[in-house]
Order: C-alpha cells, then sequence, then structure tokens
C-alpha cells in the first residue's frame, strides 16, 4: 500500500472549534449556492452573521459540487471569507479521509493526502465569524477512472547500501504489459518526486533515453554516509496521454564508505580510495589503443559483481573471426552496461603495469582482481583517465558524470 493511500486512511484531526456553537448557513462551494441558503448542485449548507455588523462567512469548496472525472492529483481546497475555518472533512464513500493542512490564518484548508480512482468523495466544513456567525457547507464530487495505468521502477532498490557514485534510476512501464513507458507530461512528474537526503545535498534530474527513464543525481557525488529517500508521489500522475501511475511509495536507501579508483590508461595502474587514502597501487592493462578496444575515458560506477562472467566479443559487434573471443573470467567488476568490467586476466599479468592489451576491460592479476571484487560495492566510483576516447551515451545507460551539471534540472 503505498504511502500517500496509508497517509489517507490516518484519522482526521479537525482544527479546533472556538467555542461557538455551529448553526447551519448559507454558503458557496464551486458550484455553489447564493445566499438563498441553498447551495449549488451536489452542494448544500446555510449559515448565520452572528448578529451585529459582522458579515455572515461564506465557505468556498473546490472541486466543485458535483464535479466528475477529477484528476486524483487534484488537491480539495476549502476557503472562508468573513471569518475562519473550524472543521473540514474529506472522505470517500468507505469511509476514508483525506488529511490536508490550514493556512496561519485559518481561512484556507488544502489536502495533502491522494485521491484515489473511481471514487466520490464529500466535502463538509465549518466556520464561524468574530461575531459569533457560522456557515456550513458540504459538497460532492468523483474522481476518473483510467483505461490505462503505468508505474514506476527504481534503482537502487529499498534498503540498499551503495558507493558515492550511485545514481537514482526511475524506469517507466506500463501496466498492461511491463513494456517501458514514454513519459510525455515530464515536468508534472518531476514534480512529485522528492528527494530527501542526510546531510543536505543538491541534486537534479534528467530524462535519458526517449523519457522512459529519469535519472537523479548529487551535483558532486554523494557524502559518505549519506540517508537518502526518494518519495515517488504519482498516484494519479498523468505520465502520457491517458495513461496514469498506479501507486505513490517512498524509497529509502544509504551511501556507505568513499571508494574511488582511478584507472590509467598511460600508467597502467590501477589506485584505489578508501575516504581520501591511497590503499592499492594495482599494475592493470586496459583496451588495446586500437579501434574498437580503447577502454573509455571517464567517470564510471560500479554495477554488479560476478564471481564467473562469461563474455562473448560478439554482443559488442566483433565477430569471432575478426579476433573476437568467447571466455568465462573471474572476478568480474562491472563498471559498464557496454560490456566493460575489472577483472581477473591471467593471461596478461605480463603486460599489466606495461601496456594495453585488453579489448576495453581492465585486466588484473588473478588476486588483485579477487581482492577489488571484495572491496567493492555498488555505486563505486572507477574513473578511467589518458584514453584517447571518451565515455558517451553509446556506452551504455549509466553515464550520468559525464553529463555536464548545467544539463540537470537541478532541484533540492
Amino acid at each position: 500500500m503505498s504511502q500517500a493511500m496509508t497517509a489517507g486512511r490516518g484519522r482526521y484531526r479537525m482544527v479546533a472549534a472556538l467555542g461557538v456553537a455551529a448553526v447551519l448557513v448559507a454558503g458557496c462551494s464551486g458550484g455553489g449556492g447564493g445566499g438563498n441558503g441553498n447551495g449549488g448542485v451536489g452542494g448544500q449548507g446555510g449559515a448565520t452573521n452572528g448578529g451585529g455588523d459582522a458579515a455572515a462567512p461564506k465557505v468556498a469548496i473546490q472541486p466543485a459540487a458535483n464535479a466528475a472525472n477529477v484528476e486524483p492529483t487534484t488537491p480539495v481546497v476549502v476557503r472562508v471569507t468573513n471569518g475562519t475555518l473550524t472543521t473540514v472533512n474529506v472522505a470517500d464513500t468507505t469511509g476514508r479521509k483525506i488529511v490536508g493542512v490550514l493556512n496561519s490564518d485559518a481561512t484556507t484548508w488544502t489536502s495533502t493526502g491522494a485521491l484515489g480512482f473511481g471514487a466520490t468523495y464529500t466535502v463538509t466544513a465549518q466556520a464561524r465569524n468574530a461575531g459569533g456567525g457560522t456557515a456550513d457547507q458540504t459538497s460532492r464530487f468523483s474522481t476518473l477512472t483510467p483505461n490505462r495505468l503505468g508505474y514506476d521502477a527504481m534503482a537502487p532498490l529499498a534498503g540498499s547500501r551503495m558507493g558515492i557514485g550511485t545514481p537514482i534510476r526511475i524506469y517507466f512501464h506500463a501496466d498492461s504489459n511491463d513494456a517501458p513507458l514514454r513519459v510525455t507530461n515530464r515536468a508534472e512528474v518531476i514534480k512529485h518526486i522528492k528527494v530527501r537526503t542526510s546531510p543536505p545535498q543538491e541534486v537534479g534530474y534528467l530524462w535519458f533515453g526517449v523519457g522512459t527513464e529519469l535519472h537523479i543525481r548529487p551535483h558532486q557525488f554523494w557524502q559518505p554516509g549519506s540517508q537518502v529517500t526518494v518519495s515517488l508521489n504519482l498516484l494519479g500522475v498523468q505520465f502520457a496521454d491517458g495513461v496514469y501511475a498506479k501507486r505513490s511509495r517512498d524509497v529509502s536507501f544509504s551511501i556507505g564508505q568513499r571508494h574511488y579508483s582511478v584507472a590509467d590508461a598511460k600508467t597502467h595502474r590501477l589506485l584505489v580510495y578508501s575516504g581520501n587514502k591511497l590503499i592499492k597501487n594495482f599494475p592493470a592493462s586496459l583496451g588495446k589503443e586500437v579501434p574498437g578496444r580503447f577502454t573509455h575515458n571517464g567517470v564510471h560506477v560500479v554495477i554488479d559483481k560476478t564471481k564467473v562472467q562469461h563474455m562473448d566479443s560478439r554482443t559488442f559487434g566483433l565477430a569471432l573471426d575478426a579476433g573476437g573471443y568467447q571466455a568465462d573470467v573471474q572476478w568480474a567488476t562491472r563498471i559498464s552496461n557496454d560490456g566493460t568490467f575489472v577483472h581477473s586476466a591471467p593471461w596478461s599479468v605480463a603486460q599489466q603495469g606495461h601496456a594495453n592489451v585488453s579489448h576495453g576491460c581492465v585486466n588484473l592479476a588473478p588476486a588483485n582482481a579477487q581482492w577489488f571484487y571484495n572491496f567493492s560495492q555498488p555505486g563505486d566510483v572507477v574513473e578511467v583517465t589518458n584514453s584517447k576516447v571518451p565515455y558517451t551515451p553509446r556506452d551504455g545507460d549509466i553515464y550520468d558524470w559525464t553529463v555536464a551539471w548545467p544539463q540537470w534540472n537541478a532541484l533540492g
């Protein structure tokens, strides 16, 4: 059950009345009535001025009375003129209540809990003025029933402990067949996604691919020990024409120690830092400096690890009869989805530290590769330097740190 729906079911706390008994009097609601004591169609209410010169309070409710096909992201707003609100209640036909907040002068109440699909809601409100006059208003509206639904899938997973270079990746799918969903209502989607960090850190948002995934990263690498919560307040948000989000949820993860490695194509070394301390300096062999075999320059992140990884050069277009290969390698730490790993390569130990001979991976001696495998956590940074070929979007789907910060929609 999503957080928004859970909140919507929470016990409503009424705004405290100021000790004046409510007397039913005319109000107005977003299709509401005039001063004859009747609400508009689907709305009803009444008001008294309480005597003296004080004008009778008037209550207005949005969505309008009898409104139909209201989008669930639409806030319920109750306003009063000539007085202050004393109680507001919003509930569906099952009794589920929607929570909200009152402004500082008690003249406007705005819902904060999400509405549901295909539901009818009743809004009741009471107000009073300085002279003791009171008003109440009741209104009803119904929300739309979508023909198509979509949902999000996010990495990292809840409860994960990640490295400092971890990008947040939110993938959108059609609910009917799980196919990737191209989001067209992108600004609205971003408005409903919030990232909370402890300690506070600036983050940016960027759409990848054709709009089927949204990435979020900090301006600088995450601070070690950070706690990160992504609030996906998407229930009822329209992803694309006629496609609505089916849920809201929070996903929290943490950031581990600072692991930062540098694979230098010029010195043929892999330098490994924990915190700011250099703890390992391994001989390495990077991609041979011929077309198609360079290790690509730029910031990579650890994606996953496999003790034994089957490699096939045909997966990146190099045929076996054109110098390609098939091999099972050990202690493979993936740093790009184009097939780049840091892995054990006993066949190139003689070249490690002296020459680049691989097909693009970072070759290490078996014991060194095993140590690096055990040390690494997803999201750790591995920066390749002094290669002539840059790391670009063509090299996989996690190239976030190669995109300059001004291109990110910085929020937070």
